[in-house]
């Protein structure tokens, strides 16, 4: 059952579009998510060995590519998705259902992008995607 949240629904019925809202939805049209989602999955665990389990790429990504978007700090990232329901609408998070991931979390994949020179596999993606 995906039951909306009143938060959510009330969000849903505002008159005004934002430019951050124009703005992640030029990018979910013309960002190659599943080209860039294909580069890291086989590198990104599937699952923990104990604790919590990891978050999906896709999700993932998209919190990435907020940070470097807005240029924020991982806490700060962590802030803003609870602020803004547009960003959350973006990266696939309800509050209602789940919370949002903590910056130790977004650390942790951003070192492993780092670690595996997987940005550099993005922007190659992205160019050529161009």
């Amino acid at each position: 059952m995906n039951q909306r949240s009143f938060a959510s629904a009330e969000y849903a019925m505002k008159k005004k579009r934002t430019r951050r809202e124009k703005f992640l939805a030029d990018m979910e049209r013309v960002v190659p998510w599943s080209r860039l989602i294909a580069v890291i999955e086989p590198l990104y665990p599937t699952r923990g060995r104990v604790g919590r389990q990891p978050i999906g790429v896709s999700r993932m990504l998209r919190m990435y590519c907020l940070q470097q978007w807005y240029g924020l700090a991982d806490e700060a990232l962590e802030d803003a998705l609870y602020d803004s329901q547009a960003l959350r609408d973006f990266v696939g998070i309800d509050l209602s259902h789940e919370a949002v991931p903590d910056a130790t979390t977004l650390l942790k994949f951003r070192r492993l992008l780092l670690d595996n020179d997987l940005t550099k596999a993005l922007f190659e993606e992205i160019n050529a995607h161009l």
